[in-house]
């Protein structure tokens, strides 16, 4: 019976030291254990350090897929406040490319849509940009009844520039449609969407670069631009430039 009790301990500390590896094995400095949570030990168990997966290979550094006809490849999380990495709080999920190449890529196999961008404020921005290129092969859609050219054009406008002779001829214009003369001193310059809200200005440019010019508003897009002489101040024939900054 002595002997039953003996081999019985010894199987029992076998088995301890067995399994311990496997239970703690989901560890901050232990390999990662498939289908459960890691680290192991509960909602309170977290990793203090960054986790690390350095690759060198011609193809993706690492690859998460799901075979299911109705479950995702992955799913990040975070806690992180406002700002984002400038002010030094990290987003939730962050691509840079080191050199000049692409940063991220979406695609989808078919449907109507690729994907979406929603927030619990309707009123937040759904991104923002340094970039100042126009997106190209966005022609077919749709934006509260605005075809994306037509976002383009008043995107230009917003922001737009243009030079008008004497004469009233139009040149190296963005986001101004016509410029005429309609009398001595006295021109009609219109832009491709309402700049009501925009910062307007024009500045006489000729020779003599110097004399009084003004801009006034006809309607949201159309407005009259009055120049009149370097000296004396009658309204005559000038040369401008004319801006809206938005």
């Amino acid at each position: 019976m002595k002997l039953q009790w003996k081999y019985l301990l010894a199987a029992s500390m076998t088995g301890l030291l067995i399994g311990a590896p496997l239970a703690m094995s989901a560890g901050e400095g232990r390999p990662m254990n498939g289908g459960a949570r890691n680290p192991a030990g509960g909602a309170t168990a977290n990793y203090t350090q960054e986790t690390q997966i350095i690759a060198n290979t011609s193809t993706y550094g690492t690859r998460q897929s799901n075979k299911s006809n109705n479950g995702g490849g992955a799913i990040y999380g975070c806690r992180s406040a406002l700002g984002g990495s400038a002010a030094g709080n990290e987003p939730c999920l962050r691509a840079t490319n080191l050199v000049n190449g692409s940063a991220f890529e979406f695609a989808n196999n078919g449907g109507n849509t690729v994907g979406t961008i929603t927030s619990a404020n309707v009123n937040a921005a759904p991104f923002t940009t340094n970039a100042r290129g126009v997106a190209t092969g966005l022609n077919a859609d749709q934006v509260d009844g605005q075809s994306a050219s037509e976002i383009v054009t008043s995107a230009q406008a917003l922001n737009s520039k243009a030079q008008v002779s004497a004469a009233g001829a139009l040149a190296n214009a963005r986001g101004v449609t016509a410029a005429t003369r309609t009398a001595e001193g006295t021109y009609t310059v219109t832009f491709a969407a309402d700049v009501s809200a925009c910062a307007l200005n024009a500045t006489v440019v000729d020779a003599a670069n110097n004399g009084d010019v003004a801009i006034a508003p006809v309607n949201a897009t159309t407005y009259t631009v009055t120049t009149r002489a370097a000296v004396g101040g009658a309204v005559a024939d000038r040369a401008f430039h004319v801006t809206s900054i938005c």
